[in-house]
């Protein structure tokens, strides 16, 4: 009897264990094992390839989005008031459409964005799944600092709140 009470302490010891090693593997922050800065370039409308660090040192909010996408077009409005509001203390949006060139003239031909507009076809899925996008959500948006580390990813609709209460300590 005290042997198998023996062994049923070492296995529970050694399950604890590995289940905690796991949940420490699994869980780990991504911005830890994240690059230190963002790094990629993208055509504009005109065709001109713009590259991130063109925007070096300012707060990025980058966002995936694409003129298919309902909740794309929803929270487009408000970041265009909030770049408004905040250009001049150095907030910069950056919007990278999922989508074709001529879908992106379409729609900006409907609403005045004054942010530029990446055009990134198919391959902007795979950036953004690449800079954390692990659900493949569109819209994606990103949050940067102004040392182009990210300090926070956002699957779905991005609220005015959100944001405000993100960059309040950047600013």
């Amino acid at each position: 009897m005290k042997k198998n009470t023996l062994l049923i302490i070492i296995a529970s010891v050694i399950a604890l264990s590995g289940g905690s090693i796991s949940q420490r593997l699994l869980t780990t922050d991504r911005s830890q094992t994240a690059p230190a800065a963002i790094e990629f370039s993208l055509p504009d409308l005109s065709g001109k390839q713009r590259n991130i660090k063109e925007w070096q040192g300012k707060i990025l909010i980058i966002n995936f989005w694409a003129t298919w996408c309902p909740p794309c077009l929803k929270e487009i409005p408000e970041f265009i008031k909030i770049q408004d509001e905040f250009a001049d203390m150095g907030l910069q949006f950056i919007g990278i459409a999922i989508d074709e060139k001529s879908a992106v003239e379409e729609y900006l031909n409907t609403l005045a964005i004054n942010y530029p507009q990446l055009i990134a076809g198919d391959t902007g899925i795979t950036l953004s799944h690449q800079l954390g996008n692990i659900v493949n959500a569109v819209p994606f948006t990103l949050i940067v600092n102004q040392q182009g580390q990210i300090i926070h990813r956002q699957p779905g609709e991005l609220s005015r709140e959100k944001i405000i209460e993100t960059i309040t300590p950047l600013l």
